[in-house]
């Protein structure tokens, strides 16, 4: 990494140079990467939940089936494995950021900052 400003920033003013960080394949690449992770992680977690929650109202029979003991049912367990899918999401996110969200954005704030950090 340099701590030179690239010929493709602007330097004569900072709104410029956002704008042109902006306009950069690398910027839109980093969005690319978020969306890639973000809406497809939403969408399988709203279905997940939307089903808890269908099945919780029509289908009280089989949440109420009895799996352990006389107070562990089907609901209690899906209720359980929400709490699980959002942690799980959350480490997920997690380690997909260190590896392709946070570099590139690393690099684009050292050319706007100039390497200061």
């Amino acid at each position: 990494m340099s701590t030179d400003t690239p010929a493709t920033v602007p330097t004569d003013s900072t709104p410029e140079r956002y704008l042109a960080v902006q306009r950069s394949d690398e910027f839109a690449g980093l969005r690319r990467a978020l969306r890639g992770f973000v809406f497809p992680m939403t969408i399988a977690f709203f279905l997940w939940y939307a089903l808890y929650v269908i099945l919780s109202a029509y289908a009280r029979d089989f949440m109420g089936t009895r799996l352990f003991g006389s107070n562990i049912n089907v609901a209690l367990v899906f209720g359980l494995l929400q709490f699980v899918t959002t942690f799980l999401i959350a480490w997920l996110y997690s380690r997909y950021a260190d590896r392709k969200i946070d570099p590139v954005a690393d690099r684009i704030r050292d050319e706007l900052t100039g390497g200061e950090s």
